[in-house]
């Protein structure tokens, strides 16, 4: 069982999101662990399901949102301190050519 204050968006996610602000020192159940959180957590953001390998990937709503730069541990933030986002720009956008509406 997961604390209710944590969403699992897809089954094949390796993170839940906070459905409140999660104050430090809050205790938390993750799949029958008990996690005590070092630091706060704010609303919609991303804790890890599981422990984390370095480079491995992140899945949120079952896509690949990115990798994270170091071990992490179960229950720990996921944000830009440990996550480097995957994503690729879909378009280019070259400055030096104007649309022209003809």
């Amino acid at each position: 069982m997961t604390d209710p204050r944590l969403i699992l968006l897809s089954p094949d996610d390796n993170c839940l999101i906070a459905a409140a602000r999660l104050e430090a020192g809050t205790q938390l159940d993750i799949e029958g662990e008990t996690i005590t959180l070092a630091k706060t957590i704010d609303l919609g953001h991303k804790v890890a399901r599981r422990a984390l390998v370095k480079d491995e990937k992140v899945l949120r709503y079952g896509a690949v949102i990115g990798h994270v730069t170091g071990a992490v541990a179960r229950g720990e933030h996921l944000h830009t301190h440990n996550l480097e986002s995957d994503y690729l720009p879909t378009y280019t956008h070259d400055a030096g050519h104007a649309f022209v509406n003809h």
